[in-house]
């Protein structure tokens, strides 16, 4: 089965099943992962920061507070804390206007904020298909542990 994961959403799975969620464009698909367990969880980070935002109950949508959250998500489906790494892809500079606006670097925002999290949560990141000017699909394996990145006009990528 594939769960699908939605903007600003999160969910876990594990083998054999198989996670995804499409259309990264500045957006960060972050996947926390147990190796033994065979267990992972994604989220779908849109921004970087949930405290410059009024309305933001929904902790899915931002890196700070959706790193966390998925991280006991996938502790209560058996992942242990000190076996996890995390791999992340998307992040892209989507518009070309003005890139010194950080209204418009967002993507490397979004990248920086998640980086940040997973530090002072201490999962280390092991892998990363992030930037550039195109939006990904990610699909990630609980079996093998690949993070399938399919791009428009790429040959796919695995990290």
């Amino acid at each position: 089965m594939e769960v699908k994961v939605g903007m600003a959403d999160m969910n876990v799975c594990s083998s054999p099943d198989s996670i995804i969620t499409l259309g990264l464009g500045s957006c960060v698909g972050a996947v926390l992962y147990d190796p033994v367990a065979k267990v992972c969880g994604m989220v779908h980070v849109m921004l970087p920061d949930s405290t410059t935002i009024a309305n933001n109950s929904n902790v899915a949508k931002f890196a700070d507070t959706g790193v966390t959250a998925l991280l006991d998500m996938v502790l209560k489906e058996g992942a242990k804390k000190e076996r996890l790494i995390a791999k992340i892809a998307g992040g892209a500079q989507m518009f070309s206007v003005n890139k010194d606006s950080p209204m418009l670097r967002v993507g490397e925002r979004n990248v920086a904020a998640v980086k940040e999290k997973l530090k002072q949560l201490g999962i280390r990141l092991v892998a990363e298909d992030t930037g550039n000017n195109y939006g990904r699909t990610v699909v990630f394996y609980p079996e093998t542990g690949e993070y399938l990145i399919r791009a428009i006009g790429k040959e796919p990528t695995t990290i």
